[in-house]
């Protein structure tokens, strides 16, 4: 499965596609995403890079958890390219989660800046090559916070943030703006948040079996209607999805959810 997306901001654009590659080592799964994603600014600097490698641990027994590890190198438009290394945890690792790289200036090879942290706590950087410092020296004396995590308590059911809950949510009069393949419209999940699990379960088993039919009329060949690769075989937005929104015109959009044909068997039913 390949994941394609196109934000729009105010002052920049971001798009990407990804797909992952898993492999299941008995008590873990390492999963290895593909692809670039891009952060263009309206003045034409640009961003480029890609995931680091996720793995979840204790999937039959223990503590459920997740590490990042790997090699992130985040390629710019201009004179500046970073990279960042995410350190793999070890059974013996008493200070996990670390991240350190370097900002580098492309057209001398000089360091100008390092960056200091963990992925789930905060980053830092500071100005300089501390290579070129006394020894002893502590860059953290000098260290400026870039991001902090936001450490406000929640007590939601599987610690969502406020903004991650309100992804799914349905403002009055944003249902006849949607096309019938928006993930907020799926009834499995629906009936998840509002706590009816056993009707929740039976449409996670009807949308599996329609999935299926779909992949085997994909493999006869698929077109996405808004996306397409570029040169460089990634894949980019073209257009479309905006201009019919605004129109509401979702005719040729199939109901992935099958959802008519739901309330007709739901009717049939009662009946």
């Amino acid at each position: 499965m390949i994941v394609a997306c196109h934000c729009e901001g105010q002052g920049w654009n971001f798009w990407g596609d990804s797909n992952i590659k898993g492999k299941f080592w008995g008590r873990s799964i390492q999963l290895d995403p593909v692809g670039v994603l891009t952060l263009k600014f309206d003045d034409g600097e640009t961003y480029q890079w890609s995931k680091v490698t996720t793995s979840i641990y204790n999937i039959i027994l223990g503590k459920l958890y997740c590490d990042h590890y790997g090699t992130m190198r985040i390629k710019g438009g201009g004179s500046y390219s970073c990279k960042l290394k995410f350190k793999e945890q070890s059974v013996i690792d008493r200070n996990p989660r670390q991240v350190h790289g370097f900002v580098q200036d492309n057209r001398t090879g000089e360091k100008v800046a390092i960056l200091i942290g963990k992925w789930d706590e905060a980053m830092y950087y500071v100005l300089g090559d501390p290579t070129t410092k006394p020894k002893g020296y502590d860059p953290m004396t000098e260290a400026v916070l870039l991001w902090e995590r936001d450490k406000s308590p929640t007590k939601t059911r599987y610690n969502l943030s406020p903004f991650a809950i309100s992804l799914n949510e349905i403002t009055p009069g944003m249902v006849d703006k949607l096309p019938p393949t928006d993930s907020r419209l799926r009834p499995d999940q629906r009936h998840l948040e509002n706590g009816e699990y056993e009707a929740a379960n039976a449409e996670k088993l009807r949308l599996e079996q329609l999935q299926r039919q779909a992949r085997r009329l994909q493999e006869k060949g698929w077109k996405p209607r808004w996306f397409e690769k570029d040169e460089e075989g990634n894949y980019r937005y073209v257009g479309g999805y905006w201009e019919a929104r605004e129109k509401k015109n979702w005719d040729k959009i199939t109901d992935i959810f099958k959802k008519q044909q739901q309330q007709r068997n739901s009717v049939s039913s009662s009946s």
